[in-house]
């Protein structure tokens, strides 16, 4: 009897058909630069060097970790693409580059057309939110690799900066202001700690309304990541920001340290902002300390800007001007050795 790669588990024809399916949503995000169209070996984009007169490229990639079973478990898959350009993205804005393309990589156990649709109207809509374009990516089927409501997901940004605006925390100096972005919850971090506290340790379920949180819980942990790109840019415009960072996996305490001079201590005030409910929820529940949830989640704060005395005023007006929440949760100061970069007060 003949056999059939469908046989094995994987469908072309499908395949063939939801790229099909998607071209429109894909040239929804096209930006100038964007050459051709999907479905080539390669993805192309014109830079334009008349724009700048020493550019450089800023690249990330990153995925959602486990907030992927989250959406598999509910069944709702077209916010995830939103996490998945908002972790890519925020984590190049960071050097003031401004993004260009983004390419994903989407892997499942089997294609299902309509999941695959939902998983890229929300990469769709995280690139118009980020200003750019989808380009290019992959569709894998894995049978045999992934269980057949599996799938993971990877992204790609590239950016342009100019060189002499690269932000990369050279220029912080003791005196500075730290303010605090809200996040928007969780965001995309600490996943695989909040399933074993709320499922495993105490058996919740993703329909259960949460007071505190005023929504199911399952709401709560699939909100979509801020992306902070509309934002940053927008600063950049008039003030200068001596450093950002993305406050992502590590939290606090070890994403400020990697923008920090080794002369300078970010201090943070611990009471300048409310953390929100699920944090707390996630505390209380999981007796978790105090130290590890500075390490392991955001608390709050989506992006942390270092700004001087001088521009911490216009720069406050400025985010509320955007919509955003903002705190002044710390400042800079001499680091004394053998002391932690980042402490709490």
């Amino acid at each position: 009897m003949a056999t059939t790669y469908r046989d094995a588990g994987v469908n072309l024809a499908g395949a063939e058909a939801f790229l099909k399916n998607i071209k429109a949503l894909v040239k929804s995000t096209y930006r100038s630069g964007v050459l051709g169209d999907i479905g080539g070996f390669g993805a192309f984009f014109h830079l334009d060097t008349q724009k700048y007169s020493n550019p450089v490229l800023v690249s990330a990639t990153d995925g959602v970790g486990t907030k992927l079973k989250i959406a598999i478990a509910m069944q709702k898959h077209d916010t995830i693409g939103i996490d998945l350009v908002a972790m890519c993205a925020n984590d190049i804005i960071v050097h003031g580059a401004t993004p260009l393309f983004f390419l994903d990589y989407l892997a499942m156990g089997q294609l299902r057309q309509e999941v695959a649709t939902q998983i890229l109207t929300g990469i769709t809509e995280g690139c118009l939110q980020a200003r750019c374009a989808l380009i290019g990516g992959e569709t894998a089927e894995l049978p045999g690799m992934y269980q057949t409501d599996d799938y993971d997901l990877a992204g790609f940004i590239v950016g342009v900066v100019e060189r002499k605006r690269i932000i990369d925390g050279s220029d912080i100096a003791v005196g500075d202001r730290i303010i605090g972005v809200a996040s928007s919850g969780l965001h995309a971090n600490g996943y695989s700690l909040v399933r074993k506290v709320l499922f495993d340790q105490h058996h919740y379920s993703l329909a259960d309304t949460i007071p505190a949180l005023g929504r199911t819980l399952g709401e709560e942990l699939l909100r979509p990541t801020r992306i902070y790109v509309e934002t940053v840019l927008n600063l950049l415009r008039d003030f200068s920001l001596a450093g950002i960072a993305h406050i992502t996996g590590g939290g606090l305490t070890d994403n400020l340290p990697r923008i920090l001079p080794l002369s300078c201590q970010a201090v943070i005030h611990r009471q300048q902002w409310s953390r929100p409910p699920i944090f707390t929820l996630l505390q209380e529940k999981g007796d978790i300390p105090e130290n590890e949830m500075w390490r392991v989640f955001n608390n709050g704060i989506g992006m942390a800007l270092v700004v001087s005395e001088e521009y911490l005023g216009d720069t406050l007006q400025r985010l509320q001007a955007l919509g955003e929440t903002a705190y002044v949760i710390g400042e800079i100061v001499a680091r004394k050795t053998e002391t932690p970069p980042v402490i709490y007060l």
